[in-house]
């Protein structure tokens, strides 16, 4: 069974190379925590907040971050695996370079984020804020990006192929160099007013 936590608070706490498995964390407070080269699996964090937490080198299995506020935190070569992380904001974050392999992140808040070169190929965006970040080269193959919010981000040399961009308003978006495949490139079309025929 798992082992719930609720409303408490950490500052100042040394956790580097801890191993936490199934915790669940409820309205708690993160504040200056290192958490570099640790390994979490199965926790549940929900409405909590996270202020300066390192997860530099951590390892992130099937870990959940729902409807909770990361500000300044670092995931310098950071692995999140199958990780649930709806509705949640992340604001001033380091999270590059950063490896996700799979995992939920429908209606993050990623906007104005540096995300140069991140490996998000296969995630679920649905719905995320995504306005003005740097995707960069950064790899999306795959990816539902359906009904996600794109206005004024980067996408140069981004990998597209594959992603399900449904719903997504393309205009005004900087895709110099990326790689799309040839069901987007009609939907790109579209978007600058061409009328794609056989």
């Amino acid at each position: 069974m798992d082992h719930l936590i609720q409303d408490q608070t950490y500052s100042g706490v040394d956790w580097a190379l801890e191993e936490v498995t199934g915790v669940r964390y409820e309205d708690c407070a993160f504040h200056d925590v290192d958490w570099s080269e640790a390994r979490l699996t199965g926790c549940v964090f929900t409405h909590c907040t996270f202020g300066n937490v390192r997860f530099n080198a951590a390892t992130l299995e099937r870990v959940a971050i729902l409807q909770s506020t990361l500000e300044r935190c670092s995931f310098f070569d950071a692995a999140l695996t199958g990780c649930k992380l709806t509705g949640s904001q992340f604001l001033d974050c380091g999270l590059r370079p950063l490896t996700v392999d799979g995992g939920d992140w429908g209606f993050v808040s990623l906007r104005g984020q540096n995300l140069t070169g991140a490996k998000l190929g296969g995630l679920r965006l649905r719905e995320a804020d995504l306005m003005g970040a740097d995707l960069t080269r950064v790899d999306l193959r795959g990816s539902d990006l359906s009904a996600a919010r794109l206005k004024d981000a980067v996408l140069r040399g981004a990998d597209l192929r594959g992603a399900d961009l449904g719903g997504v308003e393309l205009k005004g978006v900087d895709l110099t160099g990326a790689k799309i495949d040839l069901a987007q490139a009609a939907l790109f079309a579209s978007a600058y007013g061409a009328i794609v025929s056989g």
